[in-house]
């Protein structure tokens, strides 16, 4: 289904990986892993077709489902239920069905006879395209991913950035569940990023039960333990692809394994060497013994080369929050705030004050405002009614899940400098260099880098920000664990106040909320831990 042979990947200079191959066929569930940076998303870019290699070949069977980590849909317009029925083409029949329609309702005679006969044409092609059985099973998958049916007849401009990536979600699954299942390969960037718990569960088990090829980058391990068969780990380190034919927990254990391995027979090699190279050096100080004692070295050197490398511990983005400017007691304070999206009523008459160094979490199930909340307090996006007012001294610092804050075309050192006018340019390019941003990297465009990156990059500018208000959308999302924990740790020791949306039950967790705002009501309360059971759901 999807053969890689010889594949070498780069990002500027740097190289990524080279020389790999591998294949993906049906039944084989693989999990791609590696620390944020390793080129997980740009492989998988190249294997749906979307990215060239610098050398090597990728060659494709069958169809293929792609979700990108972060999904674009040109046409905002559509409805939702059209997006997810277009992986299929049935989009289009569907929209010629309602056009006959309206014909045949036509006073004209020629127009209605025209109209019948397109009808007769279109319905016929819906039928053998799996019709109006698969217009349900789409409504399935998407009613499993948390889309009503409700949602799916709106626009997909009226819906939340998590909702239509679970809508694209929906489309690429809808795409492998037809006739010609086996011969679909799915590639999945960060699946569950914006889905709740029980969609999650219900995920895990589709994924398992798919009968073709399978592709997926994920931070969750639940759902590589539910599902993968496969595991190729990328190491950043050595620029290589190691291929482990098993499941998640097996694997984890076959790694430490091989590690242990590796850095047992360089030890051994090494002391080896080391005794050669010694006794070489006392014997190569006598003319008559010099051509031993280059045999020697040789010898030694050999044993050193043919030896696997140790894996080095991944580098990890060192993060800490910045010290809050002075402020006033209410930095920043919404008044009666409303927002539609046409006739779609998101919330109404939301209150909300924020303190200083006060820490809020706001819950609410997909589509109850979470989002647009945060974007209303930041300025991005103006309210209906109401207003947002800011206290003395305000510092907005604002981490958008759909990383809108990052200019695309904009390389990583000019967002960090737009960010902060004032700072630098050495003083920018350390504390990228501590986002693991150096050299040739922070001349890369934002557009081009992966979710984690852009992730990286994002909370990077909000640490020369000097923000005493943090509002913060999904901070943990794409990132590995020991990023994740970077994060957490950080959140804990932040001195300003901070508004939070987040599924991340940890991420509450670090931050210890003083408050809770429930949405779409805007119905405020002291935290108790029996909120905790909302955050996955919400």
């Amino acid at each position: 289904m999807i053969t890689v042979t010889g594949l070498e990947l780069r990002a500027g200079s740097r190289i990524l990986m080279e020389d790999v191959s591998f294949r993906v066929a049906a039944g084989d569930r693989v999990g791609l892993v590696g620390r944020n940076g390793a080129g997980k998303t740009t492989l998988t870019r190249v294997l749906a077709g979307e990215g060239q290699p610098a050398a090597g070949t990728v060659t494709r069977s069958g169809s293929l489902g792609y979700l990108p980590q972060d999904p674009r849909t040109g046409d905002l317009d559509v409805l939702a239920r059209d997006r997810i029925l277009s992986a299929r083409g049935l989009d289009e029949i569907v929209t010629g069905l309602r056009e006959a329609e309206q014909m045949m309702a036509s006073d004209d005679p020629a127009t209605h006879e025209k109209g019948m006969r397109r009808y007769a044409r279109l319905d016929g092609e819906f039928t053998a395209k799996g019709g109006y059985a698969a217009e349900a099973e789409a409504a399935t998958i998407a009613s499993s991913l948390g889309l009503p049916d409700r949602v799916l007849g709106q626009q997909l401009h009226t819906l939340s950035g998590g909702q239509r990536r679970r809508v694209e979600l929906a489309r690429i699954l809808f795409s492998g569940t037809g006739s010609d299942m086996a011969d679909t390969t799915l590639l999945l960037d960060e699946p569950t990023n914006h889905l709740d718990a029980d969609s999650i569960v219900w995920l895990r088990g589709f994924l398992a039960a798919h009968k073709g090829g399978l592709v997926v980058i994920s931070h969750d391990v639940g759902l590589l333990e539910a599902c993968v068969n496969r595991v190729l780990h990328l190491d950043a380190n050595r620029a290589t692809i190691d291929t482990y034919n098993l499941g998640w927990k097996a694997y984890l254990t076959a790694r430490e394994t091989d590690e242990r391995r590796r850095k047992r027979e360089r030890q051994n090699a090494e002391k080896q060497a080391g005794v050669l190279l010694a006794q070489a050096a006392k014997m190569g100080a006598k003319a008559t013994k010099a051509k031993a004692a280059q045999g020697m070295a040789r010898r030694a050197e050999r044993m050193l080369s043919g030896l696997e490398d140790v894996r080095a511990s991944d580098k990890v983005a060192k993060l800490r929050f910045p010290d809050p400017a002075p402020c006033g007691k209410t930095p920043i304070m919404a008044e009666g705030l409303s927002k539609s999206y046409g006739s779609l009523e998101i919330f109404t008459d939301v209150d909300l004050a924020i303190d200083k160094g006060s820490r809020v979490v706001v819950l609410g199930l997909n589509g109850a405002g979470k989002t647009t909340l945060l974007r209303l307090l930041s300025g991005t996006e103006a309210p209906d009614t109401g207003e947002v007012l800011p206290g003395h001294g305000l510092r907005l610092g604002y981490y958008a899940q759909e990383h809108e804050t990052l200019d695309p075309e904009r390389t990583v050192l000019e967002n960090m400098r737009s960010s902060a006018p004032d700072l630098p340019e050495v003083e920018a390019r350390r504390v990228l260099g501590s986002f693991l941003f150096s050299g040739e990297d922070v001349d890369k465009p934002a557009g081009v880098l992966s979710g984690g990156e852009k992730t990286r990059l994002a909370l990077a500018t909000l640490v020369v920000s000097a923000a005493n208000v943090l509002l913060l959308d999904e901070p943990t999302n794409n990132l590995d664990p020991a990023s994740r924990d970077e994060v957490l740790a950080a959140l804990a020791g932040y001195k300003g106040a901070v508004v939070l949306v987040t599924h991340d039950e940890g991420a509450v967790d670090a931050l210890d909320p003083e408050r809770v705002l429930l949405l779409p009501d805007g119905v405020e309360d002291l935290w108790n831990p029996s909120y905790a059971d909302l955050v996955t759901l919400a």
